[in-house]
């Protein structure tokens, strides 16, 4: 699978790590950054990520900051990302099969390496069920994407 990775500097090295892990198990990876850990903001790294999954680079991305909760906030904000913070294996599968998360959100300060593994894999192998009832939740959540840039658009001119 094509997948993009990016983290903050807080979660270089996991990154780093979840990559390794990642080209070993025959995945193809972009990594969008950060390459060091000198500081930096989350939100570029989830902005990187975001676009690379909607201008197909990338099927699926995977996010990381020190706690995963401000990536997880800043690639919300783009349509047609559903990043998911997961820090177990159920909501990392659940969150693909229930509701299409198309990015998986880990905190480096919450996981340690075998667990991200774990969670990456969990990810990787679950896939949308396209059952009537999840189909009809995530149209909703489009709606209100929708909704918001109608509003917004509006409120510009």
């Amino acid at each position: 699978m094509k997948l993009v990775i990016g983290s903050d500097h807080a979660g270089f090295e996991l990154k780093t790590a979840v990559a390794t892990f990642l080209k070993g198990s025959g995945h193809e990876v972009l990594d969008v950054g950060t390459y060091n850990i000198d500081p930096v903001d989350y939100p570029d790294f989830a902005l990187a990520v975001g676009l690379a999954v909607l201008d197909g680079r990338a099927e699926r991305g995977v996010l990381i900051c020190g706690s995963g909760v401000g990536a997880s906030v800043a690639a919300n904000k783009i349509v047609g990302i559903r990043a998911g913070l997961c820090h177990d294996t159920y909501s990392a599968h659940q969150g693909v099969e229930h509701d299409d998360m198309n990015v998986l959100v880990l905190g480096a300060r919450v996981v340690g390496v075998a667990l991200s593994q774990e969670l990456v894999s969990a990810f990787l192998r679950a896939k949308f069920t396209n059952e009537e009832r999840h189909l009809r939740r995530l149209n909703k959540v489009r709606a209100i994407e929708s909704t918001y840039l109608e509003s917004k658009k509006e409120k510009s001119a």
